[in-house]
């Protein structure tokens, strides 16, 4: 079959629709890639037949968190010192950092910008001085139980933590110790403070050593054996509170005065099974806190009395 020639008119015309749709084909597939979310979940892009014009909305785009700064420290103005508690070992929450330099140290504020303590979690505290030769440094409030520590002084370092928080509170209006471990009471006892003219001194204490037996001797602070008040006795169980010489320690021969009277010369007297317990259980740096006596307040410079400052 042979084809009529097409009208020029009708060629224009339509050639003139066809590139109108490809026109607003292209509006059709460029419109919708320009407002599209830039994100999974951004917003709709409003239709084609809106009667207001789409706006594409921009997000602000995330801003990376800064990464942790470590400490800058200034340079050591001092030889490595000896830091206690020794690497590795696991301590009570109340217990001091104590550094010790071989020379004097001239100028305390630029030592203290040598030091780094961290800790995990975050504990707050401060340093204090003893002499020109130690600085000491404690939490604000005791330590949560099982906290990372780290000392960096120079090129010398101690990595420690703490146990459990193992509080003991000695209260003479009721003449009895309380324990609580980690906020729960785990154990009580009578116990005998020290009598007129040798009260226990009110304060928090912090546990030293432990002496498994020994003898206490009146003569250490000045008063002979044989005076009226000197004595050389036995004891078991012993834990140092101060350098002073107070112990919590085992006193059966007081048993029948503990929790009624008191009849030390300052010691915290307990049970031989009560004083064995708390041996077994209490550790370098626990907090021992006693209130409540006529005895004023145990010296901050006691050297396990920091916490009275």
């Amino acid at each position: 079959m042979v084809m009529a020639p097409r009208s020029p008119r009708r060629l224009v015309g339509r050639l003139t629709a066809a590139t109108m749709i490809a026109a607003f084909g292209a509006a059709v597939v460029i419109a919708p890639a320009q407002a599209a979310p830039l994100w999974p979940g951004g917003p709709d892009v409003p239709g084609l037949g809106s009667s207001a014009p789409a706006v594409p909305t921009i997000p602000a785009l995330p801003v990376p968190a800064p990464e942790p700064q470590m400490q800058r420290l200034m340079p050591a103005p001092f030889a490595d010192p000896s830091i206690t508690p020794n690497g590795g070992e696991i301590v009570g929450v109340a217990q001091p950092i104590k550094i010790s330099f071989s020379d004097t140290i001239g100028d305390r504020a630029a030592a203290e910008a040598a030091i780094e303590i961290t800790t995990t979690p975050k504990v707050d505290g401060h340093f204090y001085w003893i002499n020109d030769t130690q600085v000491r440094w404690l939490p604000n409030e005791f330590y949560p139980a099982h906290t990372q520590v780290t000392v960096a002084a120079g090129g010398a370092r101690a990595d420690f933590s703490t146990g459990d928080s193992l509080i003991t509170t000695a209260d003479d209006a009721t003449k009895t110790i309380t324990v609580t471990r980690n906020g729960e009471v785990v154990r009580t006892m009578p116990t005998s403070f020290g009598k007129p003219g040798y009260e226990t001194p009110n304060g928090t204490y912090i546990v030293g050593e432990r002496v498994r037996e020994m003898y206490m001797d009146s003569s250490t602070y000045g008063v002979p054996v044989d005076a009226p008040e000197g004595y050389r006795t036995y004891v078991e169980y012993a834990t140092r509170m101060s350098y002073s010489g107070i112990f919590l320690h085992a006193a059966p021969w007081s048993v029948g005065s503990q929790g009624y009277a008191n009849v030390s010369h300052g010691c915290l007297n307990v049970s031989t099974e009560d004083g064995k317990w708390f041996y077994e259980n209490a550790r370098k740096g626990d907090p021992v806190v006693v209130v409540n006596t006529a005895g004023g307040t145990l010296s901050g410079a006691d050297g396990l009395g920091d916490w009275n400052r």
